[in-house]
C-alpha cells in the first residue's frame, strides 16, 4: 500500500495525497482495473473509503483512496474547504494520475465513494465518461442535505440563511477576519439532532475512526457553493454508467439514493439495501461493510472485468 503524492491536474499548486492498494500478486507488467475511491465530507482516506479499497483490492482491482484538494495530507489553503466544485474535480484529478500508470487499463477505470464522497463520484461520471461505472454507499447529494435536511424535510428556500452566512463569511475573511468554521458532522455528541448524525459524531471524535487529519469542520464560505450544488444535475442525461447504490434500511440519507435512482439515465442501475443498518454503519462494521462488498465486488467485476480487454488481469 504504497503512499503517493502528485500534482493535481485541475490545479497544480496542490498536491494530493493518496494510498494505492495492489492486489495479491501484482505484477506491473499487466494491467488492472482500477476504481478510485472518494472519502466522506469531513473525512479522509485512512478512514471509511481506505476500508473499501483495501476489501475490492483484495480481488483483483488496482485502487486509489485519496485526500481531498484543501484536506487530510493533501496541500491547499484554506485548510478544510469543502467546495463541492473541486471536489467533484479532484475525482477525474485521480483519474487523469491513473492514466499516467502503466499498471492501470485506461479502458477499465471506476469510481466509487462513501456519502458526500459518493455524491462527487457521482457527478464526476457526469462529467467524465472515463469512469465506466459507479458504486456508491450511503450516498449523500451535499446540496441536496445543506437545503433539505439529512432526512429531506426541509424545503430548499429555506437554506436562503445559509447561503447568506456563507456570503457573510467570505465578507469577514476578505477583510482580514480569521476563517469562520461549521460542524459537517456533530461535533458533540449533544448537538446531534438524530441517531445517524449522533453515530456520526461518534464515528468522527471517539477512537471509534478519529484520525488527527479529519477534524470534523469545514470552512463556512463552503456554503456558497455547497448550497445550490446539485450532485446529480444533467443525470437524466448523461449518467449512463451502470450504477450501483448501497444505502441501509434505516438511513435517513436514503432518500437521496431514491432519487438519483429514478433521475439516473443508466439502463444499469440498482439500489441494493442492506437490512438492519443505518447511514454510518455501512461505514466500518464489519457485517454491513462486508455485505455492501459482497454486491459491489460482482458489479465491478462484472463492469470492469469481463469486458474483453488486451493484457489485462482478470479479478479473482
Amino acid at each position: 500500500m504504497p503512499k503517493v503524492n502528485f500534482a493535481n491536474s485541475n490545479n497544480k499548486t496542490i498536491t494530493i495525497s493518496a494510498v494505492i492498494n495492489f492486489p495479491p500478486g501484482f505484477d506491473e507488467k499487466k494491467t488492472y482495473p482500477a476504481i478510485v475511491v472518494s472519502h466522506p465530507g469531513g473525512g479522509v482516506k485512512e478512514q471509511t473509503a481506505g476500508t473499501y479499497a483495501k476489501k475490492l483490492a483484495e480481488h483483483g482491482f488496482v485502487t486509489i483512496a485519496y485526500d481531498a484538494s484543501y484536506q487530510g495530507e493533501s496541500t491547499g489553503e484554506p485548510r478544510q474547504l469543502e467546495n463541492p466544485h473541486v471536489r467533484t474535480e479532484d475525482v477525474s484529478a485521480v483519474v487523469d494520475y491513473l492514466m499516467t500508470l502503466p499498471y492501470v487499463d485506461r479502458e477499465r477505470i471506476a469510481g466509487m465513494g462513501i456519502c458526500a464522497g459518493a455524491g462527487y463520484t457521482v457527478n464526476a461520471a457526469i462529467n467524465d465518461p472515463r469512469i465506466k461505472a459507479v458504486g456508491t454507499v450511503s450516498m449523500v447529494n451535499i446540496g441536496q442535505m445543506f437545503r433539505n435536511g439529512f432526512t429531506g424535510e426541509i424545503k430548499s428556500a429555506d437554506a436562503a440563511p445559509a447561503l447568506l452566512g456563507g456570503a457573510n463569511a467570505r465578507t469577514a475573511e476578505a477583510n482580514g477576519g480569521n476563517i469562520n468554521k461549521m460542524p459537517l458532522a456533530p461535533m458533540r455528541r449533544e448537538d446531534a439532532p438524530n441517531a445517524d448524525l449522533e453515530e456520526a459524531w461518534e464515528y468522527y471524535h471517539t477512537p471509534r475512526a478519529q484520525h488527527p487529519t479529519a477534524p470534523g469542520w469545514a470552512t463556512a464560505r463552503s456554503l456558497s457553493q455547497i448550497i445550490p450544488y446539485d450532485a446529480f444535475t444533467n443525470a437524466d442525461a448523461f449518467l449512463t454508467q451502470p450504477l450501483l447504490m448501497v444505502a441501509g434500511d434505516s438511513a435517513g440519507s436514503k432518500w437521496m439514493s431514491d432519487d438519483l435512482l429514478k433521475r439516473a439515465a443508466s439502463k444499469d442501475k440498482q439500489l441494493y439495501v442492506v437490512k438492519g443498518s443505518n447511514h454510518m454503519k455501512l461505514y466500518d462494521v464489519a457485517q454491513y461493510v462486508d455485505e455492501a462488498v459482497s454486491v459491489l465486488l460482482p458489479f465491478f467485476s462484472k463492469c470492469l472485468v469481463d469486458k474483453p480487454a488486451s493484457n489485462s488481469a482478470a479479478a479473482e
